[in-house]
């Protein structure tokens, strides 16, 4: 149950996107590209990424205006690669909550090396050694499907368990309820249904009753869940 990172690729130039695609597949992460804004900002909503890489001049919606948009429901690390360059819109493209602009053309290796620094910035205390994740005094462990904190067992089913676990290898990004539903619950998301709700609440109960933090586990209301 080791993870890779996942990477969201939202470049409309096909050349350039399958040139991207390849360079991060090349350095061990998964890829998904898309070739407009629409597209990009519904992949970016619906899954779970632990970094995008966009470019502003995109159809239907532009670069800018997607950032705007994903920014007010995710912190997910996004790197905007333009051919503009201009230090206005660089700038611009910070103040809507960009963590890193490259202009095209762009430096290969450069730009594999900005990813890799950036996804490790995003996890600094989260330790994750395939079947184990260690955040502060909490163990998980993918093997046994247990729990602990400060060495002490918490009893966790294996839904709990399991939904912990996906916000625990992925944490600091806001993980949707989409996404959950399918990972945890083997289901798609009912327009009603609130059954993450509850799983998330209980998991949050548990881990309170354990000494740990469970306001850590964090709702994003309309969108997901985080853990930080």
């Amino acid at each position: 149950m080791s993870v890779v990172s996942k990477i969201l690729i939202i470049e409309d130039d096909p050349a350039l996107n399958r040139q991207m695609k390849e360079l991060m597949v090349g350095a061990g992460y998964q890829v998904e590209s898309c070739f407009n804004g629409d597209s990009g900002l519904i992949a970016a909503m619906q899954e779970c990424f632990q970094l995008i890489l966009l470019d502003v001049m995109l159809p239907m919606h532009n670069g800018m205006t997607l950032l705007a948009m994903l920014r007010k429901t995710s912190q997910v690390p996004v790197i905007v690669v333009s051919a503009k360059g201009a230090e206005q819109e660089r700038i611009m493209c910070l103040r809507e909550g960009a963590d890193d602009y490259v202009s095209k053309p762009f430096n290969p290796t450069e730009l594999v090396l900005r990813v890799g620094i950036l996804l490790r910035r995003a996890q600094p205390q989260f330790v994750h050694h395939h079947s184990q994740v260690m955040i502060d005094s909490l163990v998980l462990d993918s093997v046994s499907q247990t729990a602990c904190i400060g060495g002490n067992d918490i009893h966790l089913t294996s839904t709990q368990f399991k939904l912990l676990w996906e916000l625990g290898t992925q944490k600091g990004t806001m993980l949707t309820k989409a996404y959950l539903s399918r990972q945890v619950l083997n289901k798609a998301l009912g327009t009603y249904d609130r059954s993450l709700d509850m799983h998330l609440s209980r998991v949050r109960r548990k881990l309170n009753e354990g000494g740990w933090q469970g306001t850590r586990l964090q709702t994003v209301h309309g969108a997901g869940y985080r853990l930080t």
